[in-house]
């Protein structure tokens, strides 16, 4: 690759963090990309600008234009994406990827087998897909000891959607069954027109001595034999946020569950889509058998964030929010939800409301001293409480909502019900000062104590801007927070990215996974510096880390 090339390429990065080749078609298209894709996943959002310079902010309009020239010549050169081979440790945490071009990866998911602890599988927005000529973009990191180093990694390969063959797009979900069987969920749309052509939701399954056997680096499509869309749509809808659970379901025994939001695109629309549904299916474990998406939020017109949990009950957990007031132009409200289904059933009961949230962090919104992009994201899990199951849902709110837009020093949330939804426990706050986002939350903890995780600035008293990372051990009977944990050694600085230099995005979330008393917490930093792209000096980049804590 000659230097020119790689100047190039650095140039997209620079403005746009993801890569869509060649001008696309309307069909489909929405009417307000700028609205419509404070919704959708991020990766989306970038890929959508390269493609259609014309829907890009007007002081960029002209730079995307010339871009899509410079990408075409840069992937003309041939670069595939680095594997290195060096373990990086900062301090207690594991760099949890191989990258040596200096792209950054985010939206962390992560899952430990607990039939066998030494078995970890994590999920991230792999950026090194930009230079993998089928353009995937969902990576995966797997370790087989415990966590302690990273195995092997690469890129989630196509999944078939109505006979064409469309890349992992990102929203990585990962999981991890009985016998150590390991899942992966990722979207999958066309990398050059998201909007105009069929797209997807992808299921994936392997085992452990397959990812660690099966080499490292690109899309391996050995790595993950069993692999389909499980839900698949032309390019009027567009499937988003998807969310994954494993486990053990009454009579229907091991089952894999998928939610995802269906958006319905109008070009006509003054947010180009008139809804936003949520939607769910259950799959056989080895994925022979799915069956059709079912509509799960009801008459809600408007909604995202589901998570579904399969309990340890075998009862299928699934909340999500409703959004009041993005489509009309007031004042946003988040409604959480929840609905569950019985032990081996696909039929679940009515719909519960665990909580309105006049004081979300809304969509279009932003932090007081902070740019990147974050909304209200509710999480939930179930544990065993006196023999009974108790399912609880956490989030962030503002304390102080400014102008209904500017979301001031954020609490995480936390509600308990023990009667499938019907009541909840009053709301209690968690988190310790500061601006508190992105929580968390364990599944199916084993002895009464479950992880909560979060990312706070209460470390950065004066500006509210570094970022660092907070594991909360609670009491799952009292929801009591017993032990406080800072896993990140020192503050991140979320602005030292040379792609994300503006700090505008770390992901949409990350996530913990706990087993008894021993935690995973699976996250971004900009801590490692690496010659971006190969050139100049070393510079501070976004990686995913690994942290092992006691609970």
């Amino acid at each position: 690759m000659t230097r020119r090339s790689v100047a190039l390429l650095a140039a997209v990065l620079v403005l746009v963090g993801l890569v869509a080749l060649a001008p696309s078609s309307s069909a489909g298209r929405p009417g307000d990309p700028d609205r419509l894709l404070q919704h959708l996943s991020s990766g989306v959002a970038s890929r959508y600008y390269l493609a259609h310079p014309d829907k890009a902010p007007e002081a960029a309009r002209s730079g995307y234009e010339a871009l899509q020239a410079a990408v075409a010549r840069a992937r003309e050169a041939g670069v595939a994406a680095s594997t290195g081979k060096a373990q990086h440790r900062v301090g207690p945490l594991l760099r949890y990827t191989r990258d040596t071009d200096g792209l950054p990866q985010n939206e962390e998911s992560v899952d430990i087998c607990r039939q066998d602890e030494r078995v970890v599988l994590g999920g991230t927005n792999d950026y090194r897909g930009l230079l993998d000529p089928a353009q995937n973009f969902t990576g995966w990191h797997f370790s087989d000891n415990g966590g302690a180093g990273l195995t092997s990694e690469g890129l989630l390969p196509p999944v078939m959607i109505f006979g064409k063959a469309v890349a992992s797009g990102g929203d990585p979900v990962d999981r991890i069954g009985r016998g150590c069987g390991l899942y992966a969920a990722s979207l999958n749309y066309d990398p050059v027109d998201p909007f105009g052509k069929p797209n997807g939701i992808g299921l994936y399954r392997s085992t452990a001595a397959t990812l660690a056997s099966c080499g490292s680096g690109g899309t391996r499509p050995a790595c993950w034999p069993s692999r389909r869309a499980v839900a698949g749509t032309p390019a009027t809808h567009f499937f988003d946020k998807e969310w994954l659970d494993v486990g053990r379901s009454g009579s229907a025994g091991e089952v894999a569950w998928v939610s995802f939001t269906d958006f319905t695109n109008d070009a006509k629309a003054p947010l180009g889509y008139t809804s936003a549904r949520i939607r769910a299916l259950r799959c056989s474990s080895d994925l022979s058998d799915c069956t059709a998406p079912q509509l799960i939020s009801g008459t809600d017109q408007d909604t995202q964030f589901s998570d579904v949990t399969i309990g340890p009950d075998g009862r299928t957990y699934l909340s999500w929010v409703q959004v009041e007031g993005e489509l009309q132009g007031i004042a946003q409200v988040f409604t959480v939800k929840l609905r569950v289904a019985p032990a081996g059933s696909t039929q679940f009961g009515p719909a519960r409301i665990v909580h309105r949230e006049k004081l979300a962090i809304p969509f279009n919104g932003h932090l007081h001293a902070d740019g990147l992009r974050v909304a209200t994201t509710p999480q939930s899990t179930v544990a065993m409480v006196h023999g009974r199951p108790r399912v609880l849902v956490t989030w962030a709110a503002c304390r102080v909502r400014v102008l209904d837009t500017v979301c001031e020093e954020p609490l995480i949330k936390l509600a308990w019900s023990d009667n499938q939804g019907a009541d909840w426990s009053p709301v209690a706050v968690v988190s310790a000062g500061g601006d508190n986002y992105f929580p968390t939350i364990s599944d199916s903890p084993v002895d009464g104590r479950l992880a909560l995780a979060y990312v706070t600035s209460r470390f950065d008293p004066v500006f509210h801007n570094r970022q660092d990372v907070e594991l909360l051990t609670v009491n799952a009977a009292s929801g009591h927070v017993t032990k406080r944990q800072r896993v990140t050694p020192f503050s991140n600085e979320p602005e030292a990215d040379p792609t994300f230099n503006d700090g505008r995005f770390v992901g949409d979330y990350f996530e913990v996974a706990s087993v008894g008393s021993r935690a995973l917490v699976h996250f971004n930093a900009n801590y490692v510096s690496i010659p971006y792209l190969h050139q100049g000096v070393p510079v501070a980049q976004q990686d995913n880390f690994l942290t092992r804590a006691g609970l």
